[in-house]
């Protein structure tokens, strides 16, 4: 069963390239560990503060294993986090047929 996970953020006035830069720096490494389905970056095109993340992982541990990463701990925990005004973290399990 995939776990998944919906991220929103929302970046503080002056800080959305900043917070772009951030992600930037964090998707190649994302999408390069081991049990990471798919990790996708999105940007409001009406309202260039706002992103918002879908992401898929192998399962719960996979995706802990992501937050507990160098790179998640580096470009977005220090880095992109202190700069937003707002975040949403959602998650949810794929819906097994049966």
């Amino acid at each position: 069963m995939t776990y998944v996970v919906t991220v929103k953020w929302t970046a503080k006035p002056g800080e959305a390239s900043a917070v772009a830069a951030a992600i930037d720096k964090l998707i190649p490494p994302t999408r390069a560990e081991e049990g990471v389905i798919l990790y996708q970056a999105h940007r409001d095109p009406h309202d260039d503060h706002k992103f918002f993340f879908y992401e898929q992982y192998v399962d719960e541990d996979a995706f802990r294993r992501h937050v507990e990463s160098e790179h998640a701990k580096t470009f977005g925990v220090n880095d992109a986090l202190p700069r937003l005004a707002e975040r949403e973290f959602t998650t949810y399990r794929t819906w097994e047929d049966g």
